[in-house]
């Protein structure tokens, strides 16, 4: 009996697993999920969705007060996964405007990533979002230069100025470049505007983001 019992456990945990592996960041979704059954989320808002930039800006909505915001970044998450996703953090809320952040942590993702790579998976995202939504404006924040993953800013630099090339390409679709901003007279990253982890920004790092954002914004 012990035996069965073990095997039994032994069996949802690997099932668990799988589940995880199949669908990564699922819990995060289902925190999306549970908030939406609990309070309905307003329609025709702005939405954000993207990776932790968006995720840590929990009071994004004191910076716009006149603006009615749907936070939907979840931390860790790169391109594909906003894809993989779009039912649960776009397509349901039927939005007026998009604005994403995501593309940094992809860098990430080994030696085979490029400039190209990113490019193609924003595209990916911008096709999907446009098959449902042919005339929600789309918003592309640049990714930030972070000091922590200064390996990465030649890259960054490079997808940065092919997604701009790409959305001002595209009809109701804007490239936001708050990369620039974040850097001193000299070209150096602001180290002041980021937290002690080097790479999620405080709330001056808000702030910078807020006056470059704000115009873009639908009234």
């Amino acid at each position: 009996m012990k035996l069965l019992f073990k095997n039994f456990t032994f069996l949802v945990l690997l099932t668990l697993s799988g589940t995880a592996i199949s669908q990564p960041f699922i819990n995060e979704i289902n925190a999306f999920r549970r908030a939406d059954s609990i309070a309905k989320p307003p329609q025709n808002a702005i939405l954000l969705i993207g990776s932790s930039s968006f995720t840590n800006w929990k009071d994004v909505a004191k910076y716009f007060p006149d603006k009615t915001i749907i936070n939907r970044g979840f931390g860790g998450s790169s391109l594909p996964h906003m894809v993989m996703y779009a039912q649960d953090i776009i397509f349901k809320y039927n939005p007026k405007q998009i604005i994403i952040y995501c593309g940094e942590n992809d860098l990430t993702g080994g030696p085979s990533i490029t400039a190209d790579t990113i490019l193609e998976r924003v595209k990916k995202l911008h096709q999907l979002i446009r098959s449902r939504y042919k005339k929600v404006p789309i918003a592309y924040i640049s990714m930030k230069p972070s000091p922590s993953r200064e390996k990465y800013l030649e890259t960054m630099q490079k997808a940065n100025a092919l997604i701009k090339t790409f959305m001002e390409q595209q009809k109701k679709s804007s490239y936001i470049d708050v990369y620039h901003s974040m850097l001193d007279a000299n070209g150096n990253i602001l180290t002041h505007i980021f937290l002690s982890d080097k790479l999620h920004m405080n709330a001056e790092g808000y702030k910078i983001w807020q006056g470059i954002i704000a115009p873009y914004l639908l009234k």
